[in-house]
């Protein structure tokens, strides 16, 4: 290649891409479907500049296969089971799935396949585009900026050791694979969190780094997981529902964190009856205030007489060590908590980081969305299914 690789394993990617694919290899693998990569502000110089870069990158990455060492770890994790383990073995992503071109001064990539192959895409051409474009600042100035950052992060938390203990633990994690600055300051970050904050800091979502460290992976489902029940034959009403409950089938009991905002909060705590609610260990927030979000979950739980000190709820939108401290401060008392951060642990280098996702937009040639609760966040392709699932879910 005519640059360095930026992905050397395919460990180096988020634990719930591989308890995403599971289910889907188990219970959908006919399905087919559509990633887009979107960007969501305004780059430094265009993206389509590395178009060329990206194409070689991608090419790299589909000559790579999991190694022997890397499946025996991944086979320790007692969630996976042993014929996922094997379909791994023989995986290889495959070059005719992806394609990336550039129009109007954009980079555009699509992945397009059967969805077991080309799900997993995602968090590697994130990091991808991430790092070539940050390959062209100045690296020993951001590293240096980056270094003084994190010290403060970590004097910040030591100093709030300090403080007196509430009900339950405060426990953050890192979750910042696809906005990383670059594969080695993740490295360094979660290398120096695990070293100088061993009380607080339990795991990364970076399955590689967490082999590497000793770390627990952390992570279950995203919001792929759930749009893919968009398409697949259930009533659209019910696309929620059939997702969680093909989800406790699969793991029974295990990753016990649900996500929910694919069609926002409401609507999902609609689905959210005693079933689930007793069969899930808590909720993740991704969008939308987190103090109003967690107070429904609260409220939630009440209604069904369930005490919320045995449930769990991850925060995971945007976090930075003093919104984490004011939500952990707000609701430690009441109930478990956990932070997941990704841009302000993986990228805070002084150079504003790239807003960028890949998501999915279609599964079996039918659109799919997202109706988050942040606007922002809303991603669809047709705007015609959009407002069918505003109305079917009563979103305004």
């Amino acid at each position: 290649m005519a640059t360095d690789p930026v992905v050397l394993s395919l460990l180096d990617t988020d634990l719930y891409k591989f308890t995403m694919w599971q289910p889907m290899l188990h219970r959908h693998p006919g399905t087919r479907a559509l990633y887009r990569f979107v960007l969501r502000n305004a780059p430094a110089y265009p993206l389509a500049d590395l178009l060329g870069e990206v194409e070689a990158q991608l090419d790299h990455l589909c000559s790579l296969r999991f190694r022997h060492d890397e499946l025996e770890f991944l086979g320790t994790l007692r969630f996976l089971r042993g014929d996922f383990i094997d379909f791994l073995r023989i995986f290889q992503f495959q070059r005719e799935f992806i394609r990336a071109w550039a129009e109007g001064g954009q980079l555009r990539i699509d992945a397009r396949g059967p969805q077991v192959h080309v799900m997993s895409f995602e968090i590697f051409v994130l990091a991808i585009v991430n790092e070539l474009y940050f390959r062209r600042f100045d690296a020993e100035a951001a590293r240096s900026e980056g270094r003084r950052r994190l010290a403060a992060k970590i004097a910040v938390l030591r100093a709030f050791a300090h403080e007196p203990a509430l009900a339950h633990p405060f426990e953050f994690f890192d979750f910042g694979v696809r906005r990383r600055y670059a594969r080695e300051w993740q490295r360094e970050v979660v290398g120096t969190l695990a070293r100088e904050l061993p009380q607080f800091f339990k795991g990364t979502s970076n399955v590689l780094l967490a082999r590497e460290f000793g770390l627990t992976p952390i992570g279950t489902m995203g919001h792929e997981y759930l749009q893919t029940f968009q398409a697949t034959g259930v009533r659209l009403r019910d696309f929620q529902r059939a997702a969680l409950e093909e989800w406790v089938q699969e793991y029974r009991g295990d990753l016990g964190i649900a996500l929910t905002d694919t069609v926002g909060m409401d609507a999902f705590l609609a689905d959210f009856d005693l079933y689930f609610a007793k069969l899930f260990d808590g909720l993740r927030h991704d969008s939308g205030d987190p103090v109003a979000w967690g107070e429904k979950a609260l409220a939630h739980y009440a209604r069904l007489r369930i005490d919320a000190h045995g449930k769990r709820l991850v925060f995971s939108d945007g976090l930075d060590v003093e919104k984490m401290l004011t939500l952990y401060r707000h609701f430690a008392d009441r109930v478990s908590m956990g932070f997941g951060i990704g841009t302000q642990l993986t990228n805070d280098v002084g150079i504003t980081p790239l807003n960028i996702v890949m998501k999915l937009v279609e599964v079996n040639d039918q659109p799919v969305a997202k109706l988050s609760d942040a606007p922002g966040k809303t991603l669809a392709t047709d705007e015609t299914f959009l407002a069918y699932l505003r109305q079917v879910f009563g979103v305004a």
